[in-house]
């Protein structure tokens, strides 16, 4: 079965169009997904106008029709608004509908005890380079998904970027990692740049280098498939200036704060499940 025949058939629905909501459709159409299939809740008029015509899709700001309309539902709301969002769907979501969260911390114990009959749910959770189609998804079953749900849901987010599995256990640690990790990356990118201007280099040249230097030994990383401290020790001569700067990271515990950032966040996710 192909990425398309798996998606396609019936109608898929969001509730929220923010950016996470507009990133998931754009890559769906771009896999040739029919935009017409979609339909978007979404309560500010100008967002609605504005998904609709750039990508064709159906747009309503009713909740309620986005559930009778559509067969898989992807819930696109702040954890926060998960209650109210999901109480007033009861009656509409029934054992018929694949609901689809990438609600951050909100586990899919918490989203089937919204309804009185069973729900078919699959937790998402993706990152912010999903808007480029380079997102690092990962999705966990509840109680009531079948295989075909799993398949069906992965189908969707590969086009997004990568998509893999993983027990819903996981799925803090994921979002504590990936689910945050943009912001790490971006903080380190911006860090890099600074220290090529403390050192006397013009801001958008040490930007662009920052980045490229971030972009391409990813690439590497990924393309070689060796371990990063195996790439690392190719490029750290003896008594040169890469091991220099290794040590004052060293020296900074740069590694175990990382770390401390993962741990915090998937600390937070936990707090927003409760």
């Amino acid at each position: 079965m192909s990425e398309t025949s798996a998606i396609n058939g019936t109608g898929i629905g969001f509730i929220g169009g923010g950016n996470m909501a507009e990133a998931i459709l754009k890559g769906m159409i771009a896999g040739g997904t029919a935009a017409k299939s979609i339909l978007v809740s979404e309560p500010l008029e100008p967002r609605r106008q504005q998904l609709a015509s750039v990508y064709g899709v159906g747009t309503t700001a009713d909740n309620g029709e986005v559930a009778r309309s559509c067969s898989t539902v992807i819930l696109a709301v702040k954890p926060q608004q998960a209650a109210t969002v999901c109480s007033a769907l009861e009656g509409e979501l029934l054992g018929k509908h694949l609901l689809v969260s990438i609600m951050a911390g909100v586990s899919c114990n918490t989203l089937e005890g919204f309804f009185s009959e069973p729900v078919r749910v699959v937790r998402v959770m993706p990152n912010t380079p999903a808007l480029v189609l380079c997102a690092a998804t990962a999705i966990a079953r509840g109680r009531n998904a079948t295989d075909v749900d799993l398949a069906k849901v992965e189908a969707i987010f590969t086009l997004v970027g990568s998509c893999c599995r993983v027990d819903e256990k996981l799925m803090d640690a994921v979002t504590g990692l990936s689910g945050s990790g943009p912001a790490y990356v971006l903080t380190f990118i911006e860090a890099l740049a600074d220290g090529g201007v403390k050192n006397g280099l013009p801001r958008e040249t040490a930007l662009n280098l920052a980045l490229q230097t971030v972009m391409g030994t990813a690439k590497l990383l990924a393309e070689t498939g060796e371990h990063p401290g195996s790439l690392r020790d190719k490029v750290t001569s003896p008594g040169g200036t890469t091991i220099a700067g290794l040590h004052a990271l060293e020296k900074g515990s740069f590694r175990a704060t990382v770390m401390n950032a993962v741990e915090a966040a998937t600390a937070r996710s936990k707090e927003l499940g409760k």
